[in-house]
């Protein structure tokens, strides 16, 4: 008799004890933050959207709402709305390519995963270089 049946687990049922040793695999991470980019975007879609409606009212105003943009932090949260589009790009064609039954198999998977994050950081990189004034 099999040792899962012996010891009285269900095969693949996962425990809150066994929460802590549980790795997720590359592919469920990119997943996971193809949905809180997609929540990022949609979190500060209205304060986007305030300040493009901000920035076309007048000279003055954009004048202003340029000196805000021109701080650190602000930056930083426009870098992070920039990785968020970005990775929500690249993992949504990897989803739209797997849906179309390519890349099903683990290493394949593994391997686009791999490619998703590594565009979307080089791409946010470069973008927060040139945002910071590096070049």
């Amino acid at each position: 008799m099999s040792e899962v049946v012996k010891s009285g687990r269900r095969f693949g049922v996962m425990r809150l004890t066994d929460a802590m040793g549980y790795r997720l695999p590359l592919a469920g991470v990119v997943s996971i933050l193809h949905r809180i980019s997609g929540l990022l975007m949609f979190a500060l879609l209205p304060f986007i959207l305030n300040l493009l409606d901000r920035s076309l009212t007048s000279e003055l105003t954009f004048a202003s709402l340029q000196g805000l943009v021109s701080g650190w932090f602000v930056k930083l949260v426009i870098l992070a709305l920039v990785w968020a589009y970005l990775h929500h790009f690249s993992a949504g064609v990897r989803h739209l390519v797997m849906d179309l039954h390519y890349g099903l198999d683990k290493h394949t998977a593994r391997k686009s995963a791999v490619t998703v994050l590594a565009i979307s950081l080089t791409l946010t990189a470069l973008i927060g270089l040139k945002l910071f004034g590096v070049f």
